[in-house]
This record gives C-alpha cells, structure tokens and sequence, in this order.
C-alpha cells in the first residue's frame, strides 16, 4: 500500500520565502515553471517558494491534500536513446483563492519578499473585459485582478520603487508581458487610479514577454502505477511532461541576478529580443508539423512518430528543414541546426501520441504564418522556389478538396474557407486555374502570392502529379 503524498508523509523538505505568486496551477505550469523553479532552488540558492492563486471559482482540492508536492515525469529521446526522469515538486507552499478570501489574495500582494508573478491563465486569460469594476472582489478578467493586486502592494508600499515585480506571464501570446502591462494600465485609466500608480507600474516593475515550449500531455495513465510505485507514494498530481524544454524570457540582463537562469542547465535564456527565438519556432517546429500534416494524412499516417519513422517522409521532412527552411532564414545555421536537431528527437518521443488531426485544426491560417514566409524568403534568396516545401502546399490544397481515396476529409478550419477551397476544386478547369486562384486569394494569404516566380507552374505540376503520379514518388525523388 502506497502512502498518500503529503508534507507529513516525506521527509522534511526546505521552506524558502515566499518570493512567488503563481496564478494557475493547471498541468502545463506544473510540469514547466514549478518545475523550473524546483530546478533553480536545487542549482542555485535561488532558495524561493511558490504562492498559487487561482484565477477562476473553485480549489485545487488535490494541491491543497498534498500540500502543494507532486511528481513530474519527463520522457524523451536524448542523443538517440530514450531517457525517463521522475522528481518530487516541493516548490509550492500554499493556495489562495480570490473567489473565497479576497482579502488572503490582497495580503499576499502585501508580503514585502513578493517579487516574481508568474501567469497561464490559457491564451483566453490575457484579455480585457470593460465592464469589470476597481471595487469587485474580485473582478472577472485575469489582467483586472492583477490591476487590484498591483495597486494594493503601490499603496501598502507607498510606490515603492523596490516592491515593483517581476512579471512572467506563459500564456502563448505573442508580446504576452506587454500586452498585459497595457490592459494594467487601461484599467488604471478606466478606474481613475492615481497617476503615481501608473507610473510605478511603467517603471518599478519588468513585464516580460515571453515563449514557451514543452508538451504536456498531463496524467500518465498507462505508466502511473510503475512511476509512483518505483516513487513510493499516491499522487493524483503526477503530470507527465517531455524532456525538451525552452523558455525564452525578453527582459533587461540584471534580472539575471535575480532570476539565476545562466548558473544552471536549464534551456532557460534571459534575451533582449525575443523575435529570432520567435521566427525559429514558428518556421522551423510549426513548420515542420504544418508540412508533416497534409503530407502525412495523403499517406495514411496518424501520428507525427509515425510520420518522422516513415522511411521516407522521415528523411523528406528532414530535408525540407535543412536544405529549404534553414536557408532560407537571415539567422547563422550553426544556432538553427542544433534546435532542428532536437525537434526531429521531439517528433520521435514514444512518450508522446500527437495526432496529425489535431494539429490540422485551422491548417490554412498555419499554412500562412509557418511555410509562406519560409517559401518567399528562399525564393528571394535562391531565385527558384523551394520544391520540398512547394509539395507541402499542394497536399494541404489537395487535402481541402474534401474527398481523398473515396474518403471524406475531416477538415476543421473556418468554414468559409472549408467551403472556398471546395469551390475552387469543383469549378476551376484545370491545375494550371486551380493553382492561379488559390495564390491569388488575398482573404487567406493577404497578398497575391502568384507573383512569386515559378510557384504557380510548379504548385500546379505538383498538384497534378499527386492524383496522376502518387505522393510517395514524388517525396521518394526529394527526401536525400
């Protein structure tokens, strides 16, 4: 019999201060901040305990039985073998619940060692609702909440300048620090809040933007009964998490010294410009998922590990990475190199079942944002199109004909666009048309992408020769 997890059931862990206010505590923050922060405390004399407020109605029933300790089990491939690693989270001290106690959440906000907040509140969380009030306890929107919990510690500190915080949202936002910093401040001018307090908020506090990456499929049940028996303890908290991890902080470099990143092993990085870091996940991950999918779907695959150990759509999507989408980027290809490296171990994970369905929900606008970019700036660069790429394209146009081996295709985009691209299939009368229209389209790209030279006769080649040839031949002659 496994005992439950519990601070009176293991022995005595370190209470650091509480120098951290962390609001969710869902599985992603679990596996990945307090992780992290477990990780600096034992690297580093980080030395710091975490404070979890929860945003919405409700309790972490679990945290609060075990005393906010849980398992975290990572799995991956690291230099080709597969590596399994389970660590106890002793990080998190206590919960506070705004909903119940608003006046336990403004006193956490007056704790003079207070200095980091960190946030996953879901992309959802980061935004503005104009109808929430300064004497709501509390308001509804995440950024309102913050607001009062910012203009409780100015006030309790009289502005301060040292009480300023660190703030470190994790919501996949682009420009996430800023964005919330900016909702702060439109609920300080909507409240009527002093001006002193804006102006503490500009400049006693650091909001950072931030990237983020790990999968986190969660609770691992087909493995929790070896993991916890091998751990020795009950744990409805286990979260399982891959290896791979990479969070990119855009922030002055004095928080290094208080945020000791660089004296650990973490792939942690303190950057003045988060957009390179940005480019390179969004042309180089998502764009190797985005061609993976059409491709994959065509010829009968399920899952992004069984795309990547396709004997040849393993080696084809590699290809497209190394000889298209690197090349094609301004950033020097020994940095670019290393990160495609630990992709493709990413995409191998036995660890981690990621469905090529899932990650074709809303494929046209991915389309857009992870392989045009990449296409324009080769064919700038090269003078040619880039043909591993160009075929990506034409399954993804292929693959929203609808119907495909008699089958038809579960597509799950805008339907405006679902019911477009099948338009075009049935009244276009020919590939050559076809191929004109769809780069023509400015509602899906924003621009004429026909312009490019040679695109439009080679997607057209392309597209006729998927139906008349096969994919498979046509990935066979590029996959080297």
């Amino acid at each position: 019999m496994l005992k439950k997890l519990n601070r009176s059931n293991i022995e005595s862990v370190p209470a650091y201060p509480e120098r951290i206010v962390q609001f969710g505590a869902g599985n992603f923050l679990r596996a990945f901040a307090d992780w992290a922060i477990q990780e600096l405390n034992e690297q580093t004399d980080f030395d710091s305990s975490v404070v979890v407020v929860k945003v919405t109605p409700g309790t972490y029933t679990e945290l609060d039985e075990q005393d906010g300790l849980y398992h975290v089990y990572l799995q991956g491939i690291q230099d080709g073998q597969e590596v399994t690693r389970t660590q106890l989270i002793t990080c998190i001290s206590r919960t506070v619940y705004p909903y119940d106690d608003w006046a336990a959440y403004l006193d956490l906000a007056a704790q003079p060692e207070i200095r980091f907040l960190i946030s996953n509140t879901t992309e959802a969380g980061i935004s503005y609702d104009e109808s929430d009030r300064a004497d709501a306890t509390p308001p509804s929107s995440f950024p309102a909440k913050l607001a009062l919990f910012l203009c409780h510690r100015y006030q309790r500190f009289n502005g301060g300048a040292d009480k300023g915080c660190i703030i470190i949202p994790t919501e996949l936002v682009e420009d996430n620090g800023t964005q919330l910093q900016t909702m702060i401040l439109r609920y300080a001018e909507q409240w009527g809040l002093e001006a002193g307090f804006m102006e503490w908020v500009q400049t006693a506090n650091i909001f950072c933007n931030t990237l983020v990456d790990r999968i986190v499929p969660g609770y691992p049940k087909a493995q929790s009964e070896a993991i916890l028996a091998e751990a020795g303890y009950e744990d409805d908290l286990l979260v399982m998490g891959e290896l791979y991890h990479s969070w990119i902080i855009e922030a002055p470099d004095q928080i290094k010294q208080e945020f000791p990143v660089d004296q650990t092993d973490l792939n942690i990085k303190v950057v003045a410009d988060a957009a390179p870091y940005r480019e390179t996940k969004v042309r180089i991950l998502n764009g190797a998922h985005s061609s993976m999918v059409p491709i994959g779907y065509l010829l009968g695959l399920e899952s992004v590990r069984e795309s990547m150990e396709h004997p040849v759509l393993g080696p084809f999507l590699q290809a497209l990475i190394r000889q298209e989408v690197i090349p094609s980027m301004d950033l020097p290809a020994d940095e670019l190199e290393p990160f495609a490296a630990d992709v493709f171990d990413r995409f191998r994970n036995p660890g981690i079942h990621h469905r090529l369905l899932s990650i074709a929900v809303n494929s046209s606008a991915k389309v857009k944002t992870r392989l045009v970019p990449s296409i324009k700036a080769y064919a700038s660069k090269y003078g040619e199109v880039p043909p591993r790429l160009v075929i990506a394209m034409a399954a993804f146009i292929r693959m929203y004909k609808g119907q495909w081996q008699g089958e038809t295709v579960p597509l799950n985009d805008d339907p405006a666009v679902i019911d477009w691209f099948r338009q075009q299939w049935q009244t276009q009368p020919s590939m050559p048309d076809l191929a004109r229209a769809v780069l023509q389209y400015k509602p899906l790209w924003d621009e004429d992408l026909s312009q490019i030279p040679g695109l439009q006769d080679q997607l057209s080649t392309y597209l006729q020769q998927i139906d008349e040839v096969g994919l498979l031949p046509l990935l066979e002659k590029l996959k080297n």
